[in-house]
């Protein structure tokens, strides 16, 4: 009880401490953090988003407030490692308002190109492909996605189908790419090989590459990168924007691996779905229970994870043995990791614990390339984008084999 109340007091200090009036800084720190316990993980975890976990120590990239945080609970076992001030590089653009990326990276598609790209992968394909909204983001963009069968969308919800969701975080502009590729690559096959337009006439793919729009064209504005992470909701009493997308499901809301502080980087919002993007996809999913299986792209670290998230306690039974074989055989191709989401830390609110536990969504969440941050990190450059393509070409294929009963991985039925 004391420990709840503790917890409690803390929050609302953090909270307070934001209305009051922080003011976001334009700095991004490079951290690394000494950690020996899980418990110490979790810790960090609730203030901002771990990246690189290793054995004695995690990384993460923070902004002045979530530092100021860490050095709080930590001390001096938080050593900055590089300091950023995307003010001071934007100041150096001619046009401060040009929605591009910078220079070397233009191959990245910005919002408007995937728009572009969408309508016409479905004008090009249309017997198999067409344009669809979730609906609309907080400064009213509109959430953009295609579905995709081998035999049209005529009793679409009797289809089996598989989802693929990227950029619920704005500086993960890789896992907009990939995703937008599967597209091209499965309407291309379906077109040219008859085995898998066969296939495909007994399944649906709904594909949405951006769902944090607002945030990935803020964090390119000017081409400059700005290593945002949250959507761009103004925070009431608040000078900090935005909420993480990937805290806003329900499951386990406002628990481990989130804070009530508007001004963190992982911000879980006033409640479960308070953000229309994550609002958007809970309608679609509740209209398509045909959806099956999903896929989450994020960046970065080489990982496949499944549920639990938010506990460390395993799903049990049947169903955690399809997790972990499906997992296993995916990574065999992409050589990623797969293990629980809950190995690396817990996080609550999180969309595949919610995808499971509320539509029994056979759900994986793939942090794709690069490993680290000494490879590229958040912006690895434009030659990774066809190098983590090819990597999930194959996984992605294995899921959409398997959508029509996950449970055949066992070589049993449901």
């Amino acid at each position: 009880m004391l420990k709840g109340f503790c917890f409690a007091a803390l929050a609302l200090m953090l909270s307070v401490f934001s209305i009051q009036g922080f003011s976001e800084s334009s700095k991004i720190y490079h951290v690394k953090i000494v950690t020996h316990e899980k418990s110490e993980r979790a810790s960090a975890a609730s203030i901002t988003h771990l990246l690189e976990i290793k054995k004695n120590y995690v990384t993460a990239y923070v902004n002045s407030f979530d530092l100021k945080e860490l050095k709080r609970i930590f001390g001096s076992r938080v050593r900055v490692l590089k300091v950023y001030d995307w003010k001071r590089e934007l100041a150096r653009k001619r046009n401060k308002s040009k929605i591009e990326f910078p220079e070397g990276d233009e191959p990245y598609h910005t919002y408007q190109e995937v728009v572009d790209e969408l309508n016409k992968l479905a004008k090009e394909y249309k017997t198999f492909a067409k344009v669809l909204s979730l609906g609309k983001t907080i400064e009213g963009h509109e959430q953009l996605g295609i579905k995709i069968s081998g035999s049209g969308f005529a009793n679409e919800n009797k289809k089996p189908a598989m989802m693929l969701m990227g950029s619920h975080h704005s500086r993960e502009h890789l896992s907009t790419e990939v995703p937008l590729m599967l597209a091209e690559y499965f309407l291309k096959k379906i077109s040219t090989d008859s085995r898998f337009h066969s296939e495909m006439k007994n399944r649906i793919v709904y594909i949405f590459p951006v769902i944090n729009i607002d945030g990935k064209i803020h964090d390119i504005q000017g081409q400059t990168y700005k290593y945002w992470r949250k959507n761009r909701k103004d925070n009431e009493g608040s000078s900090c924007k935005g909420v993480d997308l990937n805290r806003n499901y329900p499951v386990d809301f406002g628990g481990s691996g989130s804070s009530s502080s508007t001004c963190s980087d992982v911000y879980h919002g006033v409640a479960p779905f308070s953000e229309p993007e994550t609002q958007n996809i809970n309608e679609f999913v509740k209209k398509h229970d045909n959806i099956k299986t999903m896929i989450s792209f994020h960046t970065y670290s080489e990982l496949i994870l499944y549920p639990w998230s938010y506990t460390y306690d395993p799903i049990g039974g049947l169903d955690e043995k399809v997790f972990a074989k499906m997992a296993k055989d995916m990574a065999e191709w992409n050589n990623y990791t797969p293990m629980q989401s809950s190995g690396l830390y817990t996080s609550s609110g999180d969309t595949c614990d919610w995808a499971y536990k509320e539509h029994e969504i056979f759900c994986f969440t793939f942090e794709l390339n690069p490993s680290s941050a000494g490879e590229g990190g958040f912006y690895p450059g434009a030659e990774m984008i066809q190098k983590a393509f090819q990597l999930n070409q194959k996984p992605v294929e294995y899921l959409l084999e398997y959508t029509d009963d996950p449970y055949r991985v066992l070589n049993r039925r449901r």
